[in-house]
């Protein structure tokens, strides 16, 4: 018995069924999913407009290109896109642009100045801004960091070309810095850039590379000098005061000495007075007084033996005081005695 044989269609025909009954079913389905896709597209359009602003940043709303708000840190909204467009400014982050070298390569063009003196240098600059006002950092100026590049190298020009190349180079450094910034931010004040300059660094400063070794020679030769009068300044600085400490302890020393010369002498003329006065009085006893108080200061750890002039006729000549020409005439005996042949 032979198995059943099945008709089956052509593939064009399978195709063409497929195709129709495809057909069909997005005819019956299509209408149902259209508002839903168009209210899926509706909220993904709205929900565009929802932005975030960082905290140091401010944002600035535009309708049809006008500024019309701004906005805080945090989650706000602005209508999407063509209605409205937010631009997030940073207002605190430190920027910087470099004048006379790029990534520590030269820029001929932009490093090589003229000075006061008619001298050439090669400076390189660095500059470090922020931005004070948005709207003015997005609206007034097209490419903002090119008109301060431009406005570093004028600045620079004009304050190298206000002084010699030892000022730039040694001496007043600090000083082209300041002014530098100074002609800066007037330039930017005049176009309207919303931009601050925070601070102006002058990262080299140095002759042409034909004369480099010998102008170097010649700093060194300076420095060497202001090394040398700075030591001696220093010394002067130090021994001066010593040598005023010392002048002025001698003054002291002798005033001392002036003013105990002067006592002692007054005190030895009122001393003398008086005892001219008790001499006056009494010459003879103050004359032997004056004896006995000098033979006292003389003779301190001797034995003394004091006479009286008749008692000294009855005593043994062992000692022969009354001969001696230290006794005052009131203690000599009446009769001396005879010297043996």
């Amino acid at each position: 018995m032979k198995p059943p044989q099945f008709n089956e269609p052509p593939l064009e025909q399978q195709l063409s069924e497929q195709f129709e009954r495809a057909s069909q079913w997005l005819k019956q389905t299509l209408p149902k999913l259209l508002p839903i896709a168009g209210g899926l597209i509706a909220v993904l359009w709205l929900a565009s407009g929802i932005y975030s602003v960082n905290p140091g940043h401010v944002g600035v709303v535009r309708t049809f290109g006008k500024e019309t708000a701004r906005t805080e840190p945090g989650l706000n909204y602005r209508f999407p896109w063509p209605f409205q467009q937010a631009d997030v400014v940073s207002v605190e982050q430190i920027r910087r642009i470099e004048v006379g070298f790029r990534a520590g390569q030269r820029v001929q063009e932009e490093a090589l100045m003229l000075t006061g003196d008619e001298n050439i240098v090669e400076a390189q600059i660095v500059v470090q801004y922020r931005v004070a006002d948005p709207s003015k950092f997005l609206f007034r100026l097209r490419e903002p960091e090119v008109a301060l590049s431009a406005a570093t190298e004028v600045a620079l020009r004009s304050t190298v070309g206000s002084m010699t190349i030892d000022q730039v180079m040694i001496e007043e450094r600090a000083k082209v810095q300041d002014d530098a910034r100074v002609f800066i931010q007037r330039l930017m004040d005049a176009y309207e850039s919303g931009l601050v300059i925070t601070e102006v660094k002058l990262q080299a400063a140095d002759p042409p590379d034909a004369v480099r070794d010998a102008f170097h020679d010649v700093v060194r030769a300076r420095e060497d000098k202001e090394k040398l009068i700075n030591q001696a300044k220093g010394y002067q600085a130090d021994i001066l005061p010593k040598a005023r400490g010392e002048a002025q302890k001698i003054l002291r020393e002798a005033e001392g000495y002036k003013e105990k010369r002067v006592l002692l002498a007054q005190g030895e003329a009122s001393r003398f007075l008086s005892v001219l006065a008790e001499y006056e009085k009494s010459k003879e006893v103050t004359r032997d007084r004056l004896y006995l108080e000098t033979m006292e200061k003389i003779l301190p750890d001797t034995d003394k033996v004091i006479l009286d002039g008749d008692l000294g006729q009855r005593l043994l000549p062992l000692m022969p005081l009354g001969t001696s020409p230290l006794l005052p005439a009131s203690l000599r005996p009446a009769t001396e005695p005879v010297k043996g042949k």
